[in-house]
């Protein structure tokens, strides 16, 4: 959803008028809500078996994926930048598929190597690539933005960078891994 909501629909187009940091709809709020459900139960999840899900940066990365969606419903300030994060999180399935393979001591499966290096290609996309082009998308939307109350200027700011931070050292850790994993298996 958060794909159709930033690239296909018209809700956040620039040829619609006003600004782009003040839109929203009855199916971005919904959908929205549905993250924040999906959040919860996945903070829970790693509370109920800390550390082994794991440590305090997953809990951050939570709380303020958390804090910055409840805000962006409440306020309906800042969705269109609150999906684009969102759409990082197309990278679980595979996170959880590592863990599974791992888990099940296939570390040296076939299915292992596609997977992380799905993961490798994913990541870059998602997290790293995607994210630059949300900040590319502030710069250019600099006066809507700055029309937005300053605790939503502070997580529009804030937490993308925080998370983007997190996610290059993700991401290094899963290059390592990749790598580790061929060297072996060669």
């Amino acid at each position: 959803m958060s794909v159709y909501l930033v690239f296909f629909s018209d809700l956040y187009s620039d040829k619609l008028d006003g600004p782009v940091t003040f839109r929203s709809s009855n199916l971005s709020n919904i959908t929205l809500a549905v993250s924040v459900g999906y959040f919860i139960t996945d903070i829970a999840m790693i509370f109920w078996v800390y550390p082994s899900l794991g440590g305090m940066e997953y809990v951050l990365h939570h709380f303020l994926s958390l804090v910055s969606i409840v805000y962006s419903v409440n306020s309906g300030e800042g969705q269109l930048y609150t999906y684009m994060v969102l759409i990082s999180e197309g990278t679980t399935p595979g996170i959880n598929l590592r863990w599974y393979l791992d888990t099940a001591g296939l570390k040296r499966s076939k299915a292992y190597v596609v997977n992380g290096s799905f993961m490798v290609v994913a990541w870059l996309v998602a997290r790293i690539i995607l994210f630059i082009y949300l900040f590319y998308h502030i710069y250019f939307h600099y006066d809507d933005v700055m029309q937005m109350r300053t605790f939503s200027r502070v997580l529009i700011f804030g937490v993308p960078t925080i998370l983007l931070i997190m996610n290059t050292v993700w991401f290094a850790k899963i290059l390592r891994g990749l790598k580790k994993t061929l060297t072996k298996r060669e």
